[in-house]
């Protein structure tokens, strides 16, 4: 595990490189770069990240954002932007610091919606965006599902779950679900962002996902500006990458890598 700063936070990061690749091929490729959901973190990828480096033959860099994981604690409240900072200012300087350029851009979640800001402005280069289980706006179902979150980490261990990937449990838990249940980011929405999407797309969205419907891919798709591949998969809830549908979910996605480095 190691550290750096941006956005004035200390935060965690990983890197991996596949078996056998040389600094030099490894220079030569994209790095993939996995962008975590709202209660995510580097231990929370588990191996993912890595089975899809050795698939791809890429490197990968996955890191826990502040108030995430080994970072820094949470002292404040999210502000209903915080997304957008993050894909902003703080992804940014990460990418300056560890000298990486044109990444691909895999995240889950919040962090399929910050992949989403990050392309769609259009300040730097961005080589693919892999999407799973993206917002682009807020539905009720989403609202509704993170209502019952509340309930569920008050009343079962959830937190002593949580605590195994995260310093700070409690004010990680809150910090995520206090913002998306504010009554002003109802009106999130990143559309506005989303025909800057140039680069090619690869959307993954449960069937069964209990914090979205298919609503916010077909927007994503018909939105952007580049190629898009959608893929649409059941019984994996809201985390392909962590269901039954694994394989699948990687295979998908190495496939896109391979055609982006063809």
């Amino acid at each position: 595990m190691d550290f750096l700063k941006a956005g004035g936070r200390c935060l965690e990061y990983q890197i991996h490189l596949p078996g056998g690749l040389a600094d030099a091929d490894a220079a030569s490729r994209p790095t993939l770069v996995f962008l975590h959901e709202g209660l995510g973190s580097v231990a929370l990828w588990k191996q993912f990240p890595r089975q899809v480096a050795e698939a791809s033959g890429c490197p990968a860099l996955v890191y826990s954002r502040y108030g995430y994981g080994k970072s820094d604690r949470l002292d404040a409240p999210h502000a209903v932007d915080y997304m957008h900072r993050e894909a902003l200012d703080v992804l940014p300087e990460i990418l300056d610091q560890l000298g990486i350029d044109s990444p691909v851009l895999i995240g889950h979640s919040d962090g399929a919606s910050i992949a989403l800001i990050h392309a769609g402005a259009g300040k730097r280069p961005v080589r693919g965006v892999v999407a799973m289980a993206p917002h682009v706006f807020v539905e009720d179902i989403t609202v509704k599902s993170i209502a019952a979150a509340k309930a569920t980490f008050r009343n079962t261990d959830l937190a002593e779950r949580l605590g195994r990937y995260h310093d700070d449990a409690v004010s990680t838990f809150w910090g995520w679900n206090d913002i998306w249940l504010h009554p002003e980011f109802l009106r999130w929405n990143i559309e506005g962002f989303l025909s800057g999407v140039k680069c090619p797309l690869l959307l993954i969205q449960g069937e069964d996902d209990q914090y979205g419907t298919a609503a916010q891919v077909e927007a994503i798709a018909r939105q952007v500006s580049g190629p898009v591949e959608t893929l649409m998969l059941p019984d994996c809830a809201h985390s392909p990458h962590q269901s039954m549908q694994k394989d699948a979910t990687v295979a998908a996605i190495v496939a896109f890598v391979r055609n982006l480095l063809s």
